[in-house]
């Protein structure tokens, strides 16, 4: 597995313990319960874990944020981890998922998170989140169909996307448009020095 760098225990700072812990759970049992493929191992911490990490400081104090398709738990329980001032929920519809996510926030200790074993569309006219994170869910036009109707007003979608960002939501602008989004913004994230760059997208909700 990669080894973490010094400035990767520095980006997470007081969350290194449980991130470290997160990271050899998934060492462990990852590719064995069908999360991770065996060649993201050597790329676990710069492909996931610093990865999910660029959303953090994008997400507003005390907020009660929604994340969309958690699956092993990128972004979701990373940010729990960095940000224990953040209300987090957890949305995934699968079942081996949902229970993998629990095992993580039982043996990592975490009480800032909520799990819901659901599609995000199931939650619409349900709940609304301050803000919805997501990652490798969806183009930008279907993922907002499913997230924006999350967030309340004045709220944001923050998504890491990869090089095609900008693309993505000039093809969607109709669609965010109609889902009352009135500012999109791109932002291109570097965690740690020497990482690969990743794009932030916040899509702000009309108040």
């Amino acid at each position: 597995m990669e080894r973490p760098t010094d400035a990767m225990r520095e980006l997470f700072g007081l969350a290194w313990a449980p991130v470290e812990h997160f990271a050899q759970m998934l060492a462990e049992e990852g590719e064995l319960r069908g999360l991770i493929g065996p060649h993201e191992l050597p790329r676990l911490w710069t492909r996931h874990l610093v990865n999910s990490a660029a959303l953090a400081p994008f997400l507003p104090e005390d907020a009660t944020v929604a994340d969309v398709g958690s699956g092993a738990g990128f972004p979701g329980l990373v940010l729990a981890m960095m940000r224990p001032d953040l209300e987090m929920h957890l949305i995934e519809p699968m079942e081996r998922r949902t229970v993998w996510l629990a095992d993580v926030v039982d043996e990592v200790d975490l009480d800032n998170v909520v799990l819901h074993h659901a599609r995000a569309e199931e939650l619409h006219k349900k709940a609304t989140f301050d803000v919805v994170t997501a990652r490798a869910v969806a183009a930008m036009d279907k993922l907002a169909r499913w997230s924006v109707p999350l967030v309340r007003p004045g709220g944001a979608l923050v998504a890491l996307k990869g090089r095609r960002a900008a693309e993505e939501v000039e093809e969607a602008k109709y669609v965010l448009k109609k889902l009352g989004i009135v500012a999109t913004e791109v932002h291109e994230v570097r965690p740690v020095p020497d990482s690969e760059a990743t794009s932030v997208v916040v899509a702000t909700k009309r108040g």
